[in-house]
């Protein structure tokens, strides 16, 4: 294996850094595309970076010696990257986990933005994109149940946040329908004043 620095003291990483991190953690060694396969498995959790910003931060792990990497040579491709978890990773990993601050999630909700401003266009658009947001939160849902069902034994813990995220798409359907509801209500009372 070859590992290109000394590990630096606990540094300050990006929450990504983490991630990547902790899908080393579970033992394999992959490459930087096999890890972007897993990140958009977790789409339905919270973290879906580009791909180059899984590189971007392998390269950081690398530098900090959080991770090592070995090349694997192919014949007619050009050499593959193997990445793994260093014991200093593995070590920098669970204090993040342990002792890091819990902090609010950044939230950018572009369906709420645009009905905040919601008086520069009409209630039927508005209902569109509500009504397109809350289809998609159900196929959300929906996902997040069958996934559960295949975490559940081996992944016990993935598996318990996929039921935090059906719950949270279950929270957002019920906030639609709510405001469609109360679209609907404004709706009436601007006809009844004209």
């Amino acid at each position: 294996m070859a590992q290109e620095e000394v590990p630096s003291q606990d540094p300050a990483l990006p929450a990504t850094a983490y991630a990547v991190l902790g899908l080393l953690s579970f033992g394999q060694e992959v490459t930087g595309y096999d890890l972007r396969k897993w990140a958009m498995n977790m789409r339905y959790f919270y973290w879906s970076p580009a791909q180059s910003q899984i590189y971007l931060e392998l390269r950081r792990l690398l530098q900090h010696g959080l991770v090592e990497v070995h090349l694997e040579e192919q014949k007619s491709r050009p050499d593959k990257r193997l990445y793994r978890i260093t014991d200093a990773g593995l070590k920098v990993f669970r204090d993040w986990l342990d002792h890091a601050p819990v902090g609010p999630p950044l939230l950018k909700h572009s369906v709420a933005l645009r009905l905040f401003f919601g008086h520069q266009t009409n209630h039927g658009r508005l209902r569109e994109v509500l009504t397109e947001y809350r289809d998609w939160a159900v196929e959300q849902t929906n996902g997040l149940t069958l996934l559960r069902t295949d975490l559940d034994q081996a992944l016990p813990y993935p598996a318990l946040v996929a039921t935090w995220g059906s719950a949270y798409f279950a929270a957002e359907i019920t906030a639609i329908d709510t405001v469609l509801a109360d679209l609907d209500r404004m709706e009436t009372g601007q006809r009844e004043q004209d």
